[in-house]
């Protein structure tokens, strides 16, 4: 793939409608079937949308293509962790905030944030060497 051929944007909004649609996948085959509640939807699809807002960013920034340099295996454990914070993350505040009677959007917002922070923080305490130099630069 070649990163030129789209602007990053692009690249983005494609890897997340294509998160979007696996997850809505999961959902109607797996997971609705087992009984998971109609909130806690929104948590497969956090989860599925983290590893791209990341990895989309770290795929075309310049500075930092040495993280490609690590072993299949670290960046294969690098995706589960940012798999999990973003499952833990969204999953445990939703959990807490679904039955104060807010609305769907607005409980989907915060599991969002919460997912994705805690996700790009598990992925940040592992490659903090990839982030260590930008406050210098601003």
């Amino acid at each position: 793939m070649d990163k030129e051929s789209f602007p990053r944007w692009a690249w983005l909004l494609a890897g997340l409608v294509a998160a979007a649609m696996v997850s809505q996948a999961i959902n109607l085959a797996a997971l609705r079937p087992l009984g998971l509640p109609e909130a806690f939807e929104v948590v497969t699809t956090i989860t599925l949308m983290s590893p791209v807002l990341i990895y989309v960013g770290l795929w075309y920034d310049d500075h930092r293509q040495e993280y490609w340099d690590h072993s299949r295996a670290r960046i294969v454990g690098d995706v589960l962790f940012v798999l999990a914070g973003a499952l833990l993350g969204s999953a445990t505040v939703l959990a807490m905030i679904v039955d104060t009677g807010w609305s769907r959007l607005i409980l989907d917002v915060l599991a969002m944030f919460a997912g994705f922070v805690a996700g790009w923080a598990l992925f940040w305490w592992r490659n903090t060497e990839l982030y260590g130099g930008e406050s210098e630069t601003r």
